[in-house]
């Protein structure tokens, strides 16, 4: 696998440029961390935690049954370059929880080179359900944005996590766009995972790893009742909509799917399509 996509070594240290909680060394720079704590009270999951900040403005959403839904909306413009932006989302046990975004994030050029940070902190308990399902995560032009999951799951635990990242708009080169995911599951290290495209990472656009497809996906679902005996599974192989494969993880009940599309809504069809593969449905 090319640079511009690859696995990075396990325990391998990932390190942004400044840590989320450190002063970044100029005025420009945005620090906010917004945090979503979900419990069980025996009937129904709670929000006692709703924490807004800087641009993240968190707001309960309807529910039916036991699942609380929380959706984020931004209210200014980030992760502009120097910001410091963090979401810190916990499920304890029993808890159900769907988390997601009102439109795409949008990481544009700030008034500083330096990179802008992006951590996002998904914690669940025994038994507990979280779904992170946020809109996609655009890299527009001159943008540099280092993305972080940090997931960390108890052994009866379920997740659903989506990532969709749209490399540039209409017309235009994307940023330079780092990201990584890293989810333990029971204590155990389950996948590290290191992404980049955009300049100057060489060969992201290439045949080995995009394309030229602008839309790159992947969804991450953990569940102890998950079917993880199964071959890898091509989706839409051999079209010009883009293609998806969704296979085991080695060190768990999950399974990945990593896609490629030319449009986000391309995207979106082909993960959903994993998703009900996941399922069986």
């Amino acid at each position: 696998m090319s640079s511009g996509a690859q696995l990075a070594e396990p325990g391998a240290p990932f390190a942004p440029a400044v840590g989320t909680e450190e002063t970044c060394g100029h005025p420009d720079g945005v620090h906010a961390t917004a945090r979503i704590r979900a419990t069980y009270n025996g009937r129904v999951t709670t929000l006692p935690q709703l924490r807004s900040d800087g641009p993240f403005h968190l707001r309960r959403m309807p529910t039916n049954g036991k699942t609380a839904r929380v959706g984020i909306i931004g209210a200014m413009s980030a992760p502009l370059g120097g910001d410091r932006l963090a979401l810190d989302i916990t499920a304890e046990d029993h808890a159900e929880l769907d988390v997601t975004t009102a439109a795409a994030t949008l990481a544009l050029r700030g008034p500083t080179t330096a990179p802008a940070t992006y951590d996002v902190r998904l914690t669940a308990g025994e038994h507990a359900r979280l779904r992170w399902l946020p809109q996609p995560l655009i890299s527009a032009a001159d943008s540099n944005l280092r993305q972080t999951y940090t997931v960390n799951l108890a052994a009866t635990s379920r997740l659903v996590l989506r990532e969709e990242q749209l490399l540039g708009r209409t017309n235009e080169k994307p940023g330079h766009l780092v990201s990584r995911i890293r989810v333990h599951h029971a204590g155990r290290l389950l996948l590290d995972q290191h992404t980049a495209y955009g300049d100057p990472e060489p060969g992201w656009n290439g045949p080995a790893v995009l394309d030229g497809h602008r839309a790159v996906g992947q969804l991450l679902v953990v569940d102890p009742e998950l079917d993880v005996r199964r071959a890898p599974v091509l989706l839409r192989e051999g079209t010009k909509d883009g293609c998806a494969v969704l296979a085991p993880l080695a060190g768990g009940p999950a399974l990945l799917a990593t896609a490629v599309a030319p449009t986000s809504s391309a995207l979106r069809e082909l993960l959903d399509e994993a998703l009900s593969h996941a399922f069986g449905e």
